[in-house]
C-alpha cells in the first residue's frame, strides 16, 4: 500500500512527464531543437544546484568520470535531442507512445549484452511492438509517407535504453540523486555545443515557448526526477516501474488540451491501427519480464513475454 505522500510524487511524476511532450511542441515554436535542449537543462541544473546547496552530492571517483560522462550523454544530450527534432513532425501522442517502448529494447540490449535468453514469444512481442512505431511513422506522415520523425525519436529511445544499462554498474556506488545529478549537470554541459545564438533566440521567442521550455527544465527535468526518486525509495518497484505506461494516455490528452492535437492524420479506424495498442501491451509485457526475472517479483502479462537467465 502506498502511502500518501509516495501516491502524491509519483502522480506529479506522471503528471509532469507526460505534459513534457506536449511542451516540448510547444517550445518547439520558439526554439531549434538544440536551443530547447540546452535552455531546459541549464534551468534544471540550476535547480539541482540549489538543492545541492542543502543535500550535497558525493564527489565522483575519478575513474567513474568518464562512464558517468557518457551517461549523461546518452541519456540527456543524445535523447533530449533526438526527441525535439522528432516531435518538430511526429504529435506529442504519438511520441510518447513510442517512448512508452522504451522496455523493449531494454529486454534487447539485456539479451545481447547481459546474457538473457529472450524466448520465441518474446520475439513476436518485440516483432509486434515495433510494427506500432513503424505504423506511427506511417500515420503520422500522411498519406503513405512516413515520418522520419519516428525514427530520430527511436534513436533517443535507444540512447536512453544503452543509458539505463550502463547505469545499473554504478547504482551500488552512488545514490539514485547523485546519478540524477551527474547525468543532468554533464548533459547539460555537452549540450553546450549548441550555445551560440541562444540568447538571441530566447529575445526572439514568444513568452510561451520560453515558458514552456522553463517549465520542462523545472518540472519534467528536475521536479519529476526527485518524486521519481522518492517513489523508487518508498514504493515497490514493480508498481512505480508499470506507472510509466500511464504516460501516454496523460500525454495525449494533455496535448489535447494543451495544443488540440490527437494523433492528428492518424488511421485510428483501420484495423492495422490497433498496432499501437499492440506495441505498448508489448512494451507493458516486456518491462513486468524484466521486474520478474530481476527482481523475483510475480507478474501476469510477463508469461506472454518470457525473458529466462537459465
Amino acid at each position: 500500500m502506498l502511502s500518501w505522500r509516495t501516491t502524491i510524487a509519483l502522480a506529479a511524476t506522471l503528471l509532469m512527464w507526460g505534459s513534457a511532450f506536449a511542451a516540448i511542441r510547444a517550445g518547439l515554436q520558439g526554439y531549434s531543437p538544440g536551443h530547447l535542449a540546452l535552455f531546459r537543462f541549464l534551468t534544471a541544473s540550476v535547480l539541482l544546484g540549489a538543492y545541492a546547496l542543502f543535500r550535497p552530492v558525493s564527489i565522483p571517483r575519478r575513474g567513474d568520470l568518464a562512464g558517468l560522462l557518457l551517461m549523461g550523454f546518452l541519456g540527456i544530450s543524445v535523447y533530449t535531442v533526438a526527441v525535439n527534432y522528432g516531435e518538430q513532425t511526429v504529435t506529442a501522442g504519438a511520441a510518447s507512445m513510442i517512448v512508452a517502448t522504451t522496455p523493449i529494447f531494454l529486454a534487447l540490449l539485456a539479451y545481447f549484452f547481459l546474457g538473457e535468453r529472450l524466448r520465441w514469444q518474446g520475439w513476436l512481442g518485440l516483432a509486434i511492438g515495433f510494427g506500432g512505431v513503424a505504423l506511427i511513422g506511417f500515420g503520422t506522415g500522411g498519406g503513405v509517407g512516413f515520418d522520419f520523425g519516428a525514427v530520430w525519436i527511436l534513436l533517443g529511445m535507444l540512447s536512453a535504453s544503452v543509458c539505463s544499462v550502463i547505469q545499473k554498474r554504478y547504482m551500488a556506488r552512488y545514490s539514485a540523486m547523485d546519478l540524477t545529478a551527474y547525468s543532468i549537470w554533464g548533459g547539460a554541459a555537452l549540450l553546450l555545443v549548441f550555445a551560440p545564438g541562444l540568447m538571441t533566440a530566447v529575445r526572439a521567442s514568444p513568452l510561451d515557448a520560453t515558458l514552456a521550455v522553463i517549465y520542462l527544465g523545472v518540472g519534467p527535468g528536475a521536479l519529476a526526477y526527485s518524486g521519481w526518486i522518492h517513489a523508487l525509495n518508498e514504493a515497490p518497484a514493480t508498481i512505480v516501474g508499470n506507472s510509466l505506461f500511464l504516460v501516454p494516455p496523460i500525454a495525449i490528452v494533455v496535448a489535447y488540451l494543451w495544443l488540440g492535437e490527437f494523433l492528428r492524420g492518424f488511421p485510428w479506424r483501420a484495423a492495422p491501427s490497433r498496432c499501437p495498442a499492440w506495441c505498448w501491451c508489448a512494451g507493458k509485457a516486456a518491462a513486468e519480464a524484466w521486474m520478474r526475472q530481476r527482481l523475483g517479483c510475480p507478474c501476469t502479462t510477463a508469461r506472454m513475454l518470457r525473458i529466462d537467465g537459465e
